[in-house]
């Protein structure tokens, strides 16, 4: 798979298909595998006509680990997003991103508007503000010696999923500490690029959809039924809700 240097740091990405170029963005301890291709995403995305653009995040999939937690911070990671663009010689596209990966593309949205064309946050609502609660005790899960050790719920859950896809425990627990950097209201007001905020019925993670669509000037929320945060991810609603929207921007 391609790859190329953002920074000095190796980031691994893949194209999908022709078409209009779309930029992908996975969540925390996931991958392009299993956050686009294996929930249908990228399937989806080429039917309607999208050339899928996705890369790992630092930290993640095939692309570089690193264990520096200064390195993590999601305006960084967003750089990341922006030079990939840049490499591929891509102007103005839509942008989707997943938990982590929403942060991320909300701080692209907020450093380089002239790059996303329209934006879909899944699996973040008003937590893009105020943070979370639980970072302490998901890397705790993952530095744990084994999974019975673990007792935290959202750690057990992380810690299932990092096992599951082959992780390197060590390089997410050093993202986990700066990469849920909290965006000031003040700068997500700045933030005019159309936005889609869809967040699962069940998912205690996200915060409330409506809250942040509330906050950004030109946004909507979706709520996808029946999903937690996990189960959200490649929930066919989601994926009709998202292909509706970027069809009216």
């Amino acid at each position: 798979m391609p790859s190329f240097l953002s920074d000095g740091i190796a980031i691994n990405y893949e194209v999908f298909g022709d078409g209009d170029p779309i930029l992908l963005i996975h969540g925390f301890a996931s991958n392009i595998g299993i956050n686009w291709v294996s929930t249908g995403w990228v399937t989806t995305l080429n039917g309607a006509g999208y050339r899928v653009v996705a890369f790992d995040n630092r930290g993640h999939g095939a692309s570089q680990k690193l264990y520096d937690p200064s390195l993590y911070f999601a305006h960084e990671m967003a750089a990341d997003a922006r030079r990939l663009l840049d490499h591929l010689e891509l102007g103005t596209i839509p942008v989707i991103g997943y938990s982590m990966g929403a942060r991320i593309a909300a701080f692209l949205a907020l450093q380089s508007p002239v790059r996303v064309r329209a934006a879909v946050f899944g699996g973040m609502g008003i937590n893009l503000v105020t943070g979370l609660a639980d970072s302490e005790a998901i890397i705790a899960a993952l530095t744990a010696e084994s999974l019975s050790e673990v007792t935290d719920r959202s750690g057990r859950q992380f810690r299932i999923f990092a096992e599951h896809s082959g992780a390197d425990r060590a390089a997410l627990a050093a993202c986990m500490i700066n990469s849920r950097e909290p965006m000031r209201e003040a700068d997500v007001r700045k933030i005019e690029t159309p936005v889609l905020v869809a967040v699962g019925e069940a998912d205690e993670m996200a915060g409330s959809p409506e809250a942040l669509a509330e906050l950004l000037p030109n946004a909507e929320a979706f709520i996808i039924p029946r999903r937690d945060h996990m189960r959200a991810t490649g929930d066919i609603e989601f994926r009709k809700a998202a292909l509706a929207f970027l069809g009216r921007h």
